[in-house]
């Protein structure tokens, strides 16, 4: 087994390692902007889901307090009307005459 190597290996694997450290920073850049915009997008999606959730709770709160509103509305208007109904009638008015000028 020979102890020396070629120059036309050593040029090979010269070669090699430049185009690896040639791509390096093209690579990790590469990589940074793929976890940014996957970082982004999953922000995105999560801005999302949470303004559709609060679009759902004030629905649903809109709808229970018109709920509630309509409910008091007719609870006071029974509570009226049967104070009303149970109340003597008015009395009525004699007939009086009004003195002449």
């Amino acid at each position: 087994m020979p102890d020396t190597v070629t120059s036309q290996i050593t040029d090979a694997v010269t070669q090699s390692n430049v185009k690896v450290l040639g791509e390096a920073p093209a690579m990790a850049l590469g990589s940074l902007y793929e976890a940014t915009s996957q970082a982004l997008a999953n922000a995105a999606h999560n801005a999302t889901t949470s303004q559709q959730q609060t679009t759902v709770t004030a629905q649903a709160a809109t709808t229970q307090g018109v709920a509630t509103l309509y409910s008091i509305d007719t609870a006071a208007t029974a509570q009226a009307t049967a104070e009303i109904l149970q109340s003597a009638p008015p009395p009525v008015p004699s007939a009086q005459t009004s003195p002449e000028k």
